[in-house]
């Protein structure tokens, strides 16, 4: 006998293949119904839901919209206190600076007056310029000998002290201050005398 007489045929693995071939078949069709059967489950919109839906997301995209103008009015309102108030602050420091620059020349003017120098046009002039900055800005001079010693507003150069005073006081004005309302443009120079 040879070899091929030997050879018998497994009739099994064909049919475990076609068996197989025909489960998966099976299955597939099992999920082609299904998904036909999850499509059927799905609820149809009706016209009424849809118009509803829309008038939904209508509505929520116009809350959004009022709250970003609501902040944007909120900001520029903001921006606009900001702008007032720098801008006011600005104004100040602007009127401070040329004060400060006319304080020597205030200066030379209230020597010029203790001389007898400032008579005539010129020391009306000046009084005028005077009169104009404390109506107009609030300048004033402040600091004589007597008065009662306040460190925020005087500048102490020199100190004696005496068993003749109770308080500290000025003694000798060497430089007068100068204020603008309740802000000091340049505290005043002083000796001070102060109670041993």
């Amino acid at each position: 006998m040879t070899n091929d007489q030997n050879f018998v045929p497994n009739d099994h693995e064909e049919p475990e293949e076609s068996g197989q071939e025909t489960a998966d078949q099976h299955s597939q069709v099992n999920e082609d119904q299904g998904e036909s059967t999850d499509q059927d489950a799905a609820p149809q919109l009706t016209e009424l839901d849809e118009a509803l839906l829309k008038v939904a997301e209508l509505e929520e995209n116009l809350a959004r919209r009022n709250a970003d103008v609501y902040n944007l009015q909120q900001e520029y309102n903001g921006y606009v206190k900001r702008s007032k108030a720098e801008g006011r602050v600005q104004y100040e420091n602007g009127i401070t600076k040329v004060l400060d620059t006319l304080l020597s020349v205030l200066d030379d003017a209230a020597l010029a007056r203790e001389h007898g120098d400032l008579d005539g046009p010129a020391g009306t002039i000046v009084d005028k310029l005077e009169q104009t900055l404390e109506t107009n800005f609030g300048l004033v001079r402040y600091g004589a000998e007597g008065d009662e010693f306040d460190p925020e507003l005087h500048d102490a150069l020199m100190n004696e002290t005496s068993a003749e005073v109770e308080t500290q006081h000025i003694a000798q004005l060497i430089q007068p201050g100068y204020r603008q309302g309740d802000k000091v443009i340049r505290p005043a120079r002083v000796g001070v005398i102060s109670p041993e």
